[in-house]
This record gives structure tokens, C-alpha cells and sequence, in this order.
């Protein structure tokens, strides 16, 4: 046994321990009791004669990674329609949005706490013809135990952020026995394989990335529930869409909007944190509508609509004349800029667009997105757009060239997954 893995053992069971207090906070938040938990420790309420054994497993952590998976799998499936899968999510939100998705052939569950054990009880019961991981976290036990049963581990979407790759060379030798395990890494960028290469993977396949893959999954879509709650709200003012932000960043980006004379409809990045969300806009002025909630605005003038639900944002994005990507002003790492520039809208971000780059810096130097230092400066650029946003069809237009180097992403890789 490796010392990595040896101090991984030891360390789990106490890090579970003291992260378990705010791990249930956060699940009571999110409502995610009562939906099946006792599935984090291999605990199923499915009778195993009904169990799809011999499925393909596709792990996401996220939302986000919920989404792509989602994405993956719907693409897979038009490939082949007798393909069965497991969708095995990390998050109470992640699960609400698989099970809602209600999509034919697939199993959701949660992901086995990373105990061998548990990993253990998983394997045995659902007996996966391959694990596909998405974006996120490799679980050593889970690694190891697949490895025992040569059952074939990819990693789909990968990326490394300048930190993460720092970090991950300065332990490269410890985490080498763990990475080596995967068949291989489907990567984003080109400038990314050689890390993977460092950690031990002998196959690392440059695809693009399917986040950014304009031609795969659903396109946004106008709905005409979302349009009659803006025409109750907006009368007729440019609607500005703050895309997952952060705390904080709904006053900042809503002030902003306000002085450019726009509508502010604003998606946070966690839906449970509606009552602050709304009692920070209310702090500076704004009459508050829920979209769980909905109501006509006593002064549609004030207004400010907020979207406390999960798994709209496209369709939100698609209703509305520009977007303000979140945690890009006062968090670090940006959002997905990838959705604005499918539907077609004018893009500003802040200066922290980390976990987007290189493409949120080829955004700007195409002109296909504008990156703004602070407030101030937001509001210049609103209020150059116009309710189409002023020159919006030449930035989208660039926008959508730079996304065009991920087109067919999705399909290289299913076509490396579904290799015979």
C-alpha cells in the first residue's frame, strides 16, 4: 500500500466526521432528505431484482457536472437507444435535477461515500460495465476497487485550473498510484495533457470540451411562462440576466443594472440562499419577486425578479437581452459563460474568470465578451446595450466562433467511450 493511500485511509473517517455538521446544514438547505440518502452509504430501498446490473456509471459531483452528465448520456443514447446507465450525483441539488429530468434508462443515485466498504457494497450491487467520471473528484477506494475488478475508469471533461496544476506537480509522486488507475483522460485544452501525463495517466486524448460544445444537448429555449413574468416586471426595460452569482454580487450587479436603467432578473448560484438573496436586494431598494412565488410587483419600477429554482438558467438566459456571469466580481473563478453565447446573448463578465480560462480571455480578444474591472465600469457597459445590446450581433457572432473550436466535443467523446 502506497503512504498516500495508507494517509488517505486514516484521514477519511475523520475528515467525514468533522465535515458531517455542515454537510447535513447544507442538505436540509437544499431538501435533499428524504430523497434517498441512506444511498451515500450503499444503503438502496430498490429491490435488487430490478437493479440495471451491467450499466454504464457515470459519476458527477456538481450540478453543473450533473448537467453535462445529463448531456453525455442523452447523447449517448441517440447513438444507442439500448444503452442502459447509473447517473450516481454528489449533491442533494444534483440529484433534484437528475430525478426531475426523469430520463428513460437511467438510475439515479448518490454516490457511495469513498469507505471501502461502501465502495464495496456499490460495485457488488449494480456490477458496472464501465465508470465514466465527469469534471470532478477521483475517489481513491473507488479507484482501487474498480481497478481489482478490472473495470474500466475514464475521466471525461478534464481540466486543470493554473492551481490546481501547481499543486497537483508538487504531489505528483503521492497522488501517481491513484491517477494511474484511469484507462485514460479525455481533456479540454491541449495545454493540459502534460500534467496528466506527470500523474501517471498513459492515455490522455485531447476532445474540447462538451460544456462548450454548441452543437450537442438542448438549446435555450423562450418560454412563455418565463416571458409573462417579465412582461409583469420589466415594462419594457432591457432584461439583464445575472448568471449564478455568489454573495454579494446580487447587490453589486443589481445597483449596476439599476443606474444603466435595465431590468435585473438574477439566478444565484445556490437557490437556497433565497431569504438573504432577497433580503440584500431589498436593503438597496428592490421591491423582490420570488420565482417560487411569483407575484405581480406592486412598483414594477423596483422590481427585481429572483430565480430560486435549479435547472433553468438556460431557458432564463434565453429570455433575457444580456448577461452578467457570477462569481467573476467578488468570488474567484468565474461561471460558465458557454450557455450566454448559445442563446445568442452580449456577455460581460468581471476581472475573476479563472476556471474559464483560456477561454474567457479568447472571449475578450475576439470581442466577442467584455471583461470589466468593477462596478463603475459595469455600468458603462450596460448601458451601451441597447434591448438588443448595442453591436450584440457581431460580439455574439465572435463569441460563437470562439465556442466553435469545442464543436463535436461531445461526440469525440463517445466515440473514445463506446470504442470496442
Amino acid at each position: 500500500m502506497s503512504p498516500s493511500l495508507a494517509l488517505y485511509r486514516v484521514l477519511l473517517p475523520i475528515y467525514v466526521v468533522v465535515a458531517l455538521p455542515a454537510w447535513l446544514l447544507k442538505t436540509v438547505r437544499r431538501g435533499g432528505f428524504g430523497s434517498g440518502l441512506g444511498e451515500r452509504a450503499s444503503i438502496y430501498g430498490e429491490e435488487l431484482e430490478f437493479e440495471p446490473c451491467g450499466a454504464v456509471h457515470v459519476h458527477a459531483v456538481s450540478v453543473g457536472e450533473t448537467l453535462l452528465a445529463m448531456k453525455l448520456i442523452r447523447a449517448w443514447r441517440e447513438r444507442d437507444p439500448d444503452e442502459v446507465f447509473v447517473l450516481a450525483v454528489g449533491t442533494a441539488t444534483g440529484q433534484a435535477v437528475a430525478v426531475e429530468a426523469a430520463m428513460k434508462a437511467v438510475r439515479v443515485v448518490y454516490q457511495p461515500v469513498d469507505f471501502r466498504w461502501m465502495v464495496r457494497r456499490y460495485l457488488d450491487r449494480f456490477q458496472p460495465s464501465q465508470i465514466v467520471l465527469v469534471e470532478g473528484e477521483m475517489w481513491p477506494n473507488l479507484m482501487l476497487e474498480s481497478a481489482k475488478r478490472e473495470l474500466p475508469v475514464r475521466l471525461v471533461n478534464a481540466r486543470m485550473s493554473p492551481r490546481s496544476k501547481r499543486r497537483y506537480r508538487k504531489l505528483a509522486d503521492w497522488v501517481r498510484p491513484i491517477f494511474s488507475k484511469l484507462d485514460w483522460v479525455a481533456v479540454q485544452e491541449a495545454a493540459d495533457a502534460e500534467i496528466w501525463r506527470q500523474l501517471g495517466v498513459d492515455e490522455v486524448k485531447v476532445t474540447g470540451s462538451m460544456k462548450f460544445d454548441p452543437g450537442a444537448g438542448a438549446l435555450p429555449t423562450r418560454r412563455e411562462g418565463f416571458a409573462a413574468m417579465l412582461d409583469a416586471c420589466a415594462l419594457g426595460r432591457p432584461v439583464v440576466l445575472a448568471a449564478s452569482t455568489h454573495v454579494g454580487e446580487e447587490e453589486l450587479i443589481g445597483r449596476a443594472v439599476r443606474e444603466a436603467g435595465g431590468f435585473y432578473l438574477c439566478v444565484p448560484r445556490h437557490a437556497e440562499r433565497r431569504a438573504e438573496v432577497k433580503a440584500a436586494l431589498e436593503h438597496e431598494g428592490f421591491e423582490v419577486v420570488l420565482r417560487s412565488d411569483f407575484r405581480k410587483p406592486k412598483d414594477a419600477a423596483a422590481c427585481a425578479l429572483v430565480i430560486d429554482s435549479t435547472g433553468e438558467l438556460g431557458d432564463w438566459t434565453a429570455s433575457a437581452d444580456g448577461v452578467v456571469i457570477g462569481k467573476s466580481f467578488l468570488g474567484v473563478g468565474g461561471q460558465n459563460p458557454a450557455e450566454a453565447i448559445i442563446a445568442g446573448k452580449p456577455l460581460v463578465f468581471g476581472p475573476h474568470m479563472e476556471n474559464f480560462e483560456p477561454l474567457a480571455s479568447r472571449l475578450v480578444e475576439s470581442g466577442g465578451a467584455q471583461r470589466v474591472a468593477d462596478e463603475a465600469e459595469l455600468v458603462e457597459c450596460l448601458k451601451k446595450w441597447g434591448r438588443q445590446g448595442e453591436a450584440s450581433t457581431e460580439g455574439v457572432a465572435k463569441a460563437r466562433a470562439v465556442l466553435d473550436g469545442h464543436r463535436g466535443a461531445t461526440g469525440r467523446i463517445l466515440d473514445l467511450l463506446t470504442l470496442k
